[in-house]
């Protein structure tokens, strides 16, 4: 157990002091709210469950009896909450001979930073790990996959073939969401709403999304991803991906990329008798995991 004693903090025991730097910088602004949708939970884990529909009519010839379909359950995906805690100790010796400031006052916005931070990565992971078949959803496969199976055979969310971000490969995967289908073959309307891409791709980004013409070339065409309002949330930067090429289009589906929040963020302190020892905690509960696969299409890059 690691306590901040007088040793640790020798320099602000000094006079003369001019500044102390390193604990605080200015974050950047919320950024998994644009990659997840939050939902509040009470209970232990969230459940959802897919209803599959029903196919396409057959002629019923005269005379004969009609065809009955079926509807049936699919896939099961369950949220299991998980507890994120943090917390810090300080001597009551350290506290009283800060000569500065309470850096009791000073570590709690530094634990509350901490914690920020980890939802951010916790959240952005899900993206980060999209391509690794080490985190399966409930059908077995990657977060983005070519081979998601349904009862019509596999589906995609993946380009088929990876390509960096380019107004073309935008096209492809806009195409490619247009073609959806749901697990009994049926064609769906689900639209482009956002496109995520990190910080290496934020000047690229904009360029297509932002310009009257063509990108990057001297053709007097149209922008037509602009001109059809593809991307009514447009571009957002997330600085906590880590594949400088990989990039993400979430779409309108309703049940997809999700956060459950169980507990929300609460930070106590207490003091120990017998030491005389300051504790401070933050503790956070909530899950993260995805639905439907139809919520958001991705490529690796080239």
């Amino acid at each position: 157990m690691s306590t901040i004693t007088t040793g640790q903090i020798a320099k602000l025991l000094w006079p003369g002091l001019n500044a102390r730097w390193g604990a605080s910088y200015t974050e950047h602004p919320r950024e998994y709210t644009d990659l997840v949708d939050v939902e509040s939970s009470d209970k232990a884990y969230e459940e959802d469950q897919e209803m599959t529909g029903f196919g396409l009519a057959p002629i019923k010839p005269q005379g004969q009896s009609i065809v009955y379909d079926t509807a049936q359950q699919g896939l099961t995906s369950r949220y299991t909450h998980i507890a994120y805690a943090l917390g810090f100790i300080i001597t009551h010796e350290a506290l009283k001979d800060n000569l500065y400031e309470k850096i009791g006052m000073q570590r709690t916005g530094s634990l509350a930073f901490s914690m920020r931070q980890t939802k951010e990565n916790v959240v952005a992971n899900l993206y980060n790990r999209a391509f690794n078949g080490s985190y399966n959803g409930a059908d077995g496969t990657t977060m983005i996959s070519t081979a998601h199976p349904t009862l019509v055979g596999n589906q995609s969310n993946r380009l088929a073939v990876d390509a960096d971000l380019s107004e073309a490969s935008l096209e492809d995967i806009c195409i490619q969401i247009a073609q959806a289908q749901n697990a009994r073959g049926m064609k769906i309307a689900i639209m482009p709403k956002s496109l995520h891409i990190p910080v290496n791709l934020m000047f690229e980004a904009t360029r297509i999304l932002k310009s009257i013409n063509q990108n990057d070339t001297a053709n007097n065409a149209v922008n037509a991803i602009r001109s059809m309002g593809l991307f009514p949330d447009g571009a957002k930067v997330n600085h906590y991906f880590t594949d400088p090429d990989a990039w993400f289009v979430r779409t309108n589906a309703p049940e997809g990329v999700k956060l459950f929040q169980r507990e929300e963020a609460m930070f106590e302190q207490d003091g120990d008798f017998d030491t005389s020892n300051l504790k401070y905690k933050a503790y956070e509960r909530y899950s993260t995991g995805w639905t439907d696969f139809r919520a958001v299409y991705g490529t690796q890059g080239a």
